[in-house]
C-alpha cells in the first residue's frame, strides 16, 4: 500500500517521503480502516520537527516511533480483528490514530465512532483532534449560557470549532482574525470580529467571561486586560522556541494565577470517545459543521503542510486518499 513516512526529525521537504509498505494486519481490538481523508493540524507539525525538544520523550528520541505520518481518520472499515464487538467491515466510521496517510491503518475500536451521516468523508476526518481541543479548553474554562467570550485564533481548525461550540452553550462570541476571514468567523456565529493587523483585542476595551487563546501570541497582560475581574483565560495553542515551545508562557500562567481574581489556565488537549459523541451529536443537529478549506492528494501532503504553516487555511486542510 501507499504510505506517506518519515523515518527522521525535520523539515517536511527533506523526510517526509510516498513510499510502498506493507498493508497492516489488525490485531486484537483492532479493525483495519481503509483511509478516504486525513486532516493535517498542529500536532502533525511538531511531530514532524520533533519540537519542542521534551515532547520527544513521546514520539520517539531519535525518530518518530510511528513512521507513517497523520494521526486522524475517516474511512470505511475493511476487515476485523479479533474481539472487535462494535464494527464490521463496510462501516463508515471516523476517530483518531496513528499512520494515517496511507491507503490502510489498522485503529483500536475504542478510537473510532461512526461517521456522521450529515458529513462527508473530508469533514468528518476533520473533526476529532481540533474538536477535543476547542471542546475541552472551553470546558476548562466554566463555558456556560450568557458568557461573553473571545476566541483569539477563531479562523484556523481550533477556532472554527471553538466559535461554534461556545455559541450551542448560549455565549456571545467575539473572533480575532485576520481581515480575510472575517466573514467567515462571523458565518459561525460570532457576534462581532476582532481584526487583529488592525488593533488588539486588549485595547478596545471589552471585558471577557472567558478567552479561549488558541494562538499563544498574546501577553498575559493583554489577556488579562479583556478580561472580567474574575475572567478566566485558557490556553491551548503556543509558540516558541524548539525546548520548551510555549510552556514557559503557560509557566508564568501557572505562577500568577493563584495571586490574582482571574483564573489563568492551560488545557492540553486529551484524545477522548465521550467527547467525539458529544461532537459528533452537535453536528448530526447541525450545532457544529467542520469547515475545511482544500484537499490535497496523498502526494502533495507536502505542499498541504507548506500551505497550513503559512497561515493561509481557514478550517482545516484535508487530504484524500481513497
Amino acid at each position: 500500500m501507499r504510505a506517506i513516512t518519515h523515518e527522521r526529525y525535520g523539515p517536511p521537504d527533506e523526510v517526509l517521503r510516498l513510499k510502498e509498505i506493507p498493508r497492516p494486519v489488525p490485531g486484537d481490538g483492532e479493525v483495519l480502516v481503509r483511509v478516504h481523508a486525513a486532516p493535517i493540524g498542529g500536532d502533525d507539525w511538531h511531530i514532524l520537527q520533533g519540537m519542542p525538544y521534551v515532547a520527544r520523550f513521546v514520539t520517539g528520541l531519535r525518530g518518530p516511533k510511528n513512521p507513517v505520518a497523520g494521526l486522524e481518520v475517516a474511512g470505511v472499515i475493511e476487515a476485523v480483528g479479533a474481539n472487535v464487538d462494535d464494527f464490521r467491515p463496510g462501516d463508515e466510521v471516523f476517530g483518531w490514530c496513528g499512520g494515517s496517510f496511507a491507503d490502510y491503518v489498522a485503529v483500536p475500536q475504542g478510537q473510532l465512532l461512526p461517521k456522521p451521516v450529515n458529513l462527508s468523508f473530508e469533514q468528518a476526518a476533520a473533526v476529532p483532534i481540533s474538536s477535543f481541543t476547542a471542546l475541552q479548553g472551553l470546558r476548562h474554562g466554566g463555558i456556560g449560557p450568557g458568557q461573553r467570550v473571545l476566541v483569539n485564533g477563531a479562523s484556523g481548525g481550533v477556532g472554527t470549532f471553538a466559535v461554534q461550540i461556545a455559541r450551542s452553550y448560549g455565549a456571545a462570541v467575539t473572533g480575532v482574525c485576520g481581515p480575510a476571514k472575517a466573514d467567515l468567523v462571523r458565518s459561525l456565529g460570532a457576534e462581532d470580529v476582532v481584526d487583529y493587523t488592525k488593533e488588539r483585542f486588549a485595547d478596545r476595551g471589552e471585558r471577557y467571561d472567558l478567552i479561549l487563546d488558541v494562538q499563544g501570541s498574546p501577553s498575559l497582560s493583554d489577556c488579562r486586560r479583556a478580561l472580567t475581574p474574575r475572567g478566566t483565560l485558557v490556553i491551548v495553542g503556543g509558540t516558541g522556541g524548539p525546548w520548551l515551545w510555549g510552556t514557559g508562557r503557560w509557566l508564568r500562567a501557572f505562577a500568577l494565577s493563584p495571586f490574582i481574581g482571574q483564573s489563568l489556565r492551560v488545557r492540553v488537549h486529551s484524545d477522548d470517545r465521550d467527547d467525539l459523541l458529544f461532537m459528533k451529536e452537535l453536528i448530526e443537529t447541525e450545532k457544529v459543521t467542520p469547515i475545511v478549506d482544500r484537499t490535497y492528494p496523498l502526494e502533495r501532503v507536502t505542499e498541504a503542510i507548506r500551505y497550513v504553516q503559512q497561515g493561509n487555511a481557514r478550517g482545516k486542510v484535508v487530504i484524500t486518499v481513497a
